[in-house]
């Protein structure tokens, strides 16, 4: 991992065997929901659940300022606290609570590299017993709106007003338009099809087979091919946010791109959007 621009921001999983329990480390699984988390999680460890703690349902937004501060409060998480991430589904979620952390300014925030599919399949010791946390006093800071973008982002993107460069990180066929979400998913949009302009570079070609990031040269060949070398600012995007936070962590801490924004918005916002632009292929056009 040494390769990568910032490899401070990751742990092994043989560190995290080692360190979850020392002073001044939070461990936390992030998933959708706790499912996973309840039937066994690395000791230790907290839970936090993506759809009722680290975001608005009913504004569809991030967690508000207060919102959050309770959830570190209660979790025992101070400012000073290294708060150590993990995930199933190769660390999306986990990828979230990493960027929405870094949004409300928390320095001190590792992603554990494999996430729950590389601990498991190294059959580490998983335990259902919830750990004993007393509360701590939490103030976000100011948000960091550099590493957000919104609609008027995107838009500003597809005008050419500004330079920003957009990847969509969604499978193949979301962003062809043959089909709007994968199967089961709840939150989605009316039309199908992709961003003007997008770069497809799907999230799960940045991994390996045991959920690790791949090599720097091998990321940098990935993104390079469609035209995403670090020259320009780029935008990422998928369906609600969580998979194109996996692939701004990617792009902005392992290749070290500077100008780097996840539209949390993503395709449940845009395929909305009245008015909005989009493209389609001509053969998920006709389907």
């Amino acid at each position: 991992m040494s390769d990568y621009a910032h490899p401070e921001v990751l742990v092994t999983t043989e560190w995290v065997a080692t360190h979850a329990k020392d002073q001044g480390i939070r461990v936390v699984e992030v998933d959708v929901d706790t499912t996973a988390y309840d039937q066994g999680h690395i000791d230790g460890a907290i839970a936090w659940n993506w759809q009722t703690e680290l975001q608005d349902a009913i504004r569809r937004d991030l967690a508000d300022p207060k919102a959050f501060e309770t959830l570190l409060g209660k979790a025992g998480i101070s400012p000073e606290t290294t708060i150590v991430l993990y995930g199933d589904n190769n660390n999306w979620f986990a990828a979230w609570a990493f960027w929405q952390l870094k949004y409300y300014g928390h320095d001190k925030v590792l992603i554990m590299n494999g996430g729950r599919k590389k601990w498991v399949e190294e059959k580490r010791p998983l335990t259902t017993a919830k750990p004993t946390v007393s509360a701590a006093g939490y103030k976000v800071k100011t948000p960091n709106a550099s590493i957000r973008a919104k609609r008027d982002d995107v838009f500003a993107a597809v005008d050419k007003k500004s330079g920003a460069q957009l990847v969509d990180v969604r499978s193949p066929d979301e962003f062809s338009g043959k089909i709007i979400a994968p199967p089961g998913m709840s939150e989605t949009a009316q039309r199908g099809g992709h961003i003007p302009g997008a770069a497809s570079i799907p999230w799960s070609q940045a991994v390996n087979e045991d959920g690790t990031f791949k090599s720097v040269d091998a990321l940098k060949q990935l993104y390079g091919s469609k035209g995403i070398t670090g020259d320009k600012e780029v935008i990422a995007y998928c369906r609600i946010g969580e998979r194109s936070s996996h692939t701004w962590f990617v792009l902005k801490y392992l290749l070290g791109i500077k100008d780097v924004r996840n539209y949390d918005g993503s395709w449940t916002e845009w395929g909305n959007l009245i008015g909005a632009p989009i493209e389609k292929e001509a053969s998920a056009a006709t389907a």
